[in-house]
């Protein structure tokens, strides 16, 4: 039996099937609702459902209050009746910006012990259209999938920079790291996710660790492509000053006036350098983030911890954007036992 989901106050409605997810339904019917990992972690697809009935599960990803208001994930949400949604979002899709294509190995460049720079290209004539933040679905052959943020800004659309790093017991990465040699060629599926940059007149907050850098290079050099002119504060976090293995930021600083560059260590302390959590050291320079619009990008506790926390600082839930990354590890946890 198919279901028919409707949005509140739209006129729009599709179908779904009762083992599909409500945002494979939206997507398969041309629309796209806000997601990142689809995998029941970052709960960027929350959205309230009005009235039906569904099986689900949250994880971490919602807190007691919204679960009690009917928020689910629409990424792990399918429906036993039919629905009426209220999601955070809703936008037709672009028809023709999707894509599945053989991308060769262009480049590889070892930026540091466990980070690898890798250029990958199309065949020659094919160009992507994607938005800076966006990401890449890798497809092996067994059918599992691996994605990885772009780090190029749009107008590089002949292919795909990637900053991976390597993940202990981490089948793709380890292949990456040791076989994987220039000439290769990955399928990939492109481009996912709606962590990107949205129009406002608010500064700008990129909280990044790790090599979730690669989505905001992108994101700032597309703001330089443009010409958008707004204050933008990127907060770059590590362990380790090794991982800080970009020295883009300071270039990016010297050149505009209106960019500044906070790193953050959190193993040691380093002269000229923040010592810390790096969402942490937001909130050190700003206690009330009312006026802001915030970016985070990293591991699952990051972003998990930049929601609460600057929640309770007045960052308006409309003007807060993460994209988590997440190892099968972190989707085992999100799993109900």
């Amino acid at each position: 039996m198919t279901f028919s989901i409707s949005v509140s106050g739209k006129d729009i409605a599709f179908p779904c099937e009762p083992n599909e997810t409500v945002l494979d339904a939206a997507q398969r019917a041309g629309y796209e609702l806000p997601y990142s990992c689809r995998k029941g972690v970052c709960g960027t697809c929350k959205g309230r459902i009005v009235s039906g009935e569904v099986r689900a599960y949250a994880g971490d990803a919602l807190s007691a209050t919204e679960k009690t208001e009917r928020n689910f994930l629409y990424c792990q949400t399918r429906p036993r009746s039919d629905l009426e949604i209220a999601p955070k979002m809703i936008e037709k899709a672009d028809p023709f910006a999707r894509k599945k294509l053989a991308a060769r190995v262009f480049r590889m460049k070892q930026l540091t012990d466990d980070v690898m720079l890798v250029h990958l290209r199309y065949p020659a004539g094919e160009r992507v259209r994607f938005k800076a933040g966006q990401y890449v679905r890798i497809l092996w052959p067994d059918g599992r999938t691996r994605d990885f943020s772009m780090a190029n800004p749009p107008r590089e659309s002949d292919g795909i920079q990637l900053h991976v790093r390597l993940v202990q017991d981490g089948p793709f990465t380890k292949h990456v790291f040791e076989t994987m040699k220039v000439g290769d060629t990955l399928d990939v599926d492109v481009p996912h996710g709606t962590f990107a940059l949205r129009e406002s007149d608010k500064p700008i907050l990129l909280v990044a660790g790790g090599t979730g850098f690669a989505p905001m290079q992108s994101i700032v050099e597309d703001m330089a492509d443009k010409g958008i002119q707004r204050d933008v504060t990127l907060y770059w976090g590590s362990r380790q000053v090794s991982g800080l293995y970009s020295d883009l930021p300071r270039k990016w600083a010297a050149q505009n006036p209106r960019f500044r560059y906070i790193p953050v260590i959190s193993d040691a302390v380093e002269p000229g350098m923040r010592h810390g959590f790096v969402h942490q050291a937001v909130l050190e320079d700003h206690p009330s983030l009312a006026e802001f619009q915030a970016y985070v990008c990293g591991v699952p506790a990051l972003c998990r911890a930049a929601r609460k926390d600057f929640r309770a600082a007045g960052l308006p839930v409309r003007e807060f954007f993460i994209d988590t990354f997440t190892t099968q590890a972190d989707i085992e946890a999100a799993r109900p036992k």
